[in-house]
């Protein structure tokens, strides 16, 4: 069953988007978060979810702190019936650590998709539920560690950090939100 969604609402849906990315790069958190009624990030790549407000700021404290000048470039954004698809570069410069990776002071530039889903709060009214993000780990991971040269020796206790950090890093457990998934309905 297709449901058809007025003009009114997709341009309300992606006038949010826009602003919601604009201010990330602003890092204006307060308004970022307003475009949330419960502000949730989906991170696919790590199976992590960051829940709520307080985790959220954590969320984007750490990842500002690894990448202070992240900033982006849209590619596509597309609608579908609950969600608005935006397909974007994402790159930046490792200035500080992410997790623990220590700073590599590499650039990265990482192809990345984001679901911005939508639903109903139960009053008619839609909102922002989700900001779901898929990108490959393993791309972002060579530019950030595999720029070291590896041929200066001054480099090789970095590279070994590294690698202890990224093996670190790897050992989570996913978050159940994003295991358990139902089977989807295509009758």
């Amino acid at each position: 069953m297709t449901t058809v969604i007025s003009d009114e609402i997709l341009a309300s849906r992606q006038k949010l988007v826009l602003d919601h990315f604009h201010d990330e790069v602003r890092q204006e958190w307060d308004d970022v978060l307003a475009t949330f009624p419960h502000p949730r990030y989906e991170l696919i790549p790590t199976m992590t979810v960051h829940d709520g407000d307080t985790a959220v700021r954590g969320y984007y404290r750490d990842s500002r702190r690894a990448f202070p000048d992240q900033d982006h470039e849209i590619i596509a954004l597309r609608h579908s019936g609950d969600a608005v698809i935006v397909e974007f570069w994402l790159l930046g410069t490792h200035l500080g650590p992410l997790g623990a990776i220590p700073p590599t002071g590499n650039r990265f530039r990482v192809r990345m998709t984001a679901y911005f889903i939508f639903g109903d709060d139960g009053d008619g009214a839609e909102n922002l539920v989700c900001e779901r993000i898929y990108f490959d780990s393993l791309t972002l991971l060579k530019q950030l560690i595999g720029g070291l040269n590896l041929r200066n020796p001054r480099n090789w206790p970095l590279a070994v950090r590294c690698l202890r950090g990224l093996l670190k890093e790897a050992g989570g457990t996913p978050h159940p939100a994003l295991v358990n998934t139902p089977k989807a309905d295509l009758s």
